[in-house]
């Protein structure tokens, strides 16, 4: 199955496992709460699923890479303990408790969640000596003596041989005791993924163009030769961040996460032309509306004349730097809704103690954030918006101190202007967005009237998460 069939599954699992009937009891009798084996190529996404599952499902999550623990991390150490058997006092060996087991429940103190996933990587590529202590854990679900609590689901993952030849096969007596899940690579999921996270359309247009070079782990002579999904999520993160810091990016660079010759010649080709057609076209000229009609109606025949990768790249130029616009709006939005929380809590908390200060309130509401933060109660977004929002929180108390305005009455009316501030800012680039995607159509419909690109234009403003949240809320129509 492909990795998104794989993540459903264990979400599945999960919500059978911690399912209880009207007397408490589980629905699946703990002895058969297998635990899921995840065998797959490496780069996949074995881990980003874990995470995502963790989040999306409110439990807790413990990850280990196996490899890099020994017998005695993952059991415990021995000590000689004194006991009383039949009258005789004598001294037997016990373990301390296993770091792993003991990572759980520091996971759960500082969580708050009683459930969770304890994921352990590379579990089949383990040492000799710590392979008998793994296979105990997948059969009965403990290290040594020590059991994993009750209302924690156990994911193990690991390579097929031919990825790793220090892989070590299970026998039949571990394999009927786990669910076993195959995964493999499948580039239609992993563009979903994409748009939903917004990787750079550089490589998304070029996957879309060369689905053979999407995933491929070869070996010649002593060298190996790979390319994964997690090559091409890394890349694209490097991308974006040359492209801001004016940094050259050149075949080496892609080479380091691309490590296969010919994909990362042809990528690197394939990125020097999409760069090219953006230097071209103005692509940001065309949204803002710096160009005047004569140019503007050059850069319309000019596409109308483009070869058809051309047209597919200056549609993709068009898809991210609206889809950019539009994260950016979602996210002034949020900040401002969250600061306006902010103002009516201290206000409220003004009327409520008298000699209230806006510094021991706003000590509060940071400690408050973090407090949330180390529990994994906040998604990605929500962690982001409120250190943009206690950003502006620290910058208005500095502005109080400079103006010499720090009574609370006075602090209300500075903290009111800040938000109204932000909601200005929040209507202008509504504003700006809507005008974006105006001119993105019109210059299509002038460039290309009655073509596909048009329709490709719509569907991929339906398409991207960000857009379509966008359109649903200002209630545009993608046509």
């Amino acid at each position: 199955m492909n990795i998104q069939e794989a993540k459903e599954t264990i979400e599945k699992a999960l919500r059978a496992y911690f399912a209880r009937d009207e007397i408490g009891f589980p629905l699946v009798p703990l002895r058969q709460q297998r635990p899921i084996l995840l065998i797959g190529p490496p780069g996949i996404g074995k881990t980003a699923i874990m995470e995502q599952i963790a989040e999306e499902c409110g439990v807790g999550l413990v990850a280990y890479t196996m490899t890099h623990h020994t017998r005695q991390s993952a059991m415990g150490l021995p000590e000689i303990c004194t006991r009383e058997i039949e009258g005789k006092t004598v001294h037997t060996t016990e373990y301390t408790m296993s770091e792993i087991i003991a990572s759980v429940y520091d996971c759960m103190e500082q969580t708050g969640k009683k459930r969770g996933i304890l994921f352990l990587d590379e579990i089949n590529c383990v040492s000799e000596t710590l392979a008998p202590v793994m296979l105990q854990l997948l059969q009965d679900k403990k290290f040594g003596n020590q059991h994993i609590p009750d209302d924690w689901l156990i994911v193990a993952a690991g390579n097929p041989p031919e990825y790793n030849k220090s892989v070590r096969e299970f026998d039949v007596a571990t394999l009927d005791r786990v669910r076993k899940i195959e995964v493999l690579p499948e580039l239609s999921v992993w563009l979903s993924y994409a748009e939903k996270n917004q990787i750079h359309s550089a490589v998304t247009t070029y996957l879309m163009a060369h689905s053979d070079h999407f995933y491929s782990v070869s070996q010649e002579a002593d060298e190996k030769r790979f390319v994964t999904a997690r090559g091409w999520e890394d890349l694209s993160a490097v991308l974006k961040s040359y492209e801001i810091l004016h940094f050259p990016v050149d075949e080496a660079l892609i080479g380091q996460y691309l490590q296969e010759e010919k994909t990362a010649e042809e990528f690197s080709s394939y990125y020097r032309i999409y760069e090219k057609y953006g230097q071209d076209y103005g692509v940001e000229e065309i949204l803002t509306g710096a160009f005047s009609g004569k140019i503007m109606a050059e850069k319309q025949k000019m596409a109308a004349n483009g070869s058809a990768e051309e047209r597919s790249v200056l549609l993709s130029l068009f898809h991210a730097a609206l889809q950019k616009e539009a994260s950016g709006c979602q996210k002034q939005e949020h900040t401002a809704k969250e600061l306006s929380e902010c103002f009516r809590q201290f206000t409220g908390l003004c009327r409520q103690k008298k000699d209230e200060t806006y510094a021991s309130w706003l000590q509060q509401k940071e400690q408050g954030f973090a407090v949330c933060k180390q529990q994994g109660l906040l998604k990605k977004g929500e962690e982001e918006t409120n250190a943009r929002v206690l950003k502006k929180l620290k910058k208005l108390e500095e502005t109080a101190k400079k103006c010499r305005k720090t009574d609370s009455d006075q602090m209300k009316e500075l903290f009111e202007t800040v938000c109204e501030l932000e909601q200005e800012k929040v209507e202008k680039e509504v504003k700006d967005v809507k005008l974006q995607i105006r001119r993105a159509a019109e210059f299509l419909q002038n460039s290309f009237p009655g073509g596909a690109e048009v329709v490709l234009f719509e569907a991929n403003l339906a398409r991207s998460p960000a857009l379509r949240s966008f359109l649903i809320e200002k209630s545009m129509d993608a046509k």
